[in-house]
């Protein structure tokens, strides 16, 4: 695991890392486990973020992009690509966030789970967190999802890379908790993350869905928006996004609005690219059909 990170994240420096009980586990606890007070998640989503703070009984704001403007806070998230978005973070604004957990001491947590899958189309190629630190892991967590990666979301097989004492010290905290990942679900991590080849293959078979599906929602006065990597596409009509989910599903297609991943996105919707590459093409014939005069 420890050549995958350096192989492929780019980590450097003094790092450790700890497999964890699925990705979605180890946000909604690691405000508990790292007993923060103050949480800064982003204004658009992943849901967890925010349950995570619930949980911890900690007070969480939602923030922008740029960390020159965050408040002070114990525990920032970071997380691109995006979901739902798909934006990428630029490696100035990776940058831009180290600097402000220089300057203030926060631990950030960058949620790195749909690194892998960058459209072939994208303005830029997703980079982790560890690569933008340069060796200085000091209050920095990637967290990664083997669920995404490698289709192994029923292993519940997830993984933490960063700073040592912080890891030390979730895995003190961890232990106790009983959360501790079986070995056989590690030894099948070991063999996954010893092989790119069907990540590379799954990034294509993605990147030809969304540009399959984005023709058809195009087509249909849908405005694409970033979608650059990830599992979904983010999009509008510049109308309610339940609105846009009722159109959906009078031709018989599942969306998610996008007020469920903050009120700032109730004009959008996301779409998953995760079914078959049948059921996809399926779709945007529906969709073709529902326009026609």
């Amino acid at each position: 695991m420890r050549q995958w990170a350096i192989k492929v994240l780019g980590a450097s420096g003094d790092f450790d890392l700890l497999p964890t009980i699925g990705s979605k586990e180890l946000v909604a606890w690691l405000p508990t486990f790292l007993q923060v007070k103050k949480i800064l998640y982003p204004e658009i989503a992943y849901p967890t973020y925010l349950v995570g703070a619930f949980i911890g009984h900690s007070e969480a704001t939602p923030v922008g992009i740029a960390a020159t403007m965050w408040p002070t806070a114990d525990l920032a998230w970071v997380n691109s690509p995006s979901n739902p978005t798909g934006r990428i973070h630029s490696e100035a604004e990776l940058k831009a966030v180290i600097e402000y957990s220089r300057r203030s001491g926060a631990v950030i947590a960058s949620d790195e789970c749909y690194i892998n899958f960058p459209h072939d189309k994208g303005k830029s190629k997703p980079l982790s967190i560890l690569q933008v630190a340069n060796g200085d892991n000091k209050n920095v967590l990637a967290v990664h999802s083997l669920s995404k990666r490698s289709n192994m979301a029923g292993y519940r097989a997830g993984l933490i890379v960063g700073d040592s004492q912080l890891i030390s010290q979730i895995r003190e905290f961890r232990k106790h908790a009983g959360m501790i990942t079986p070995l056989p679900v590690q030894r099948a991590m070991t063999v996954a993350l010893s092989d790119e080849q069907h990540v590379r293959e799954q990034a294509v078979r993605y990147s030809a869905r969304r540009n399959a599906l984005r023709r058809a929602l195009e087509s249909a006065g849908f405005r694409i928006e970033w979608s650059e990597a990830g599992l979904y596409i983010w999009c509008t009509r510049d109308e309610s996004d339940w609105d846009s989910v009722k159109w959906f599903s009078e031709i018989g297609i599942l969306v998610t609005p996008g007020n469920f991943y903050g009120e700032k996105a109730d004009r959008h919707i996301r779409i998953a690219l995760t079914s078959t590459d049948d059921q996809i093409a399926e779709a945007g014939q529906r969709i073709r059909a529902a326009i026609k005069p």
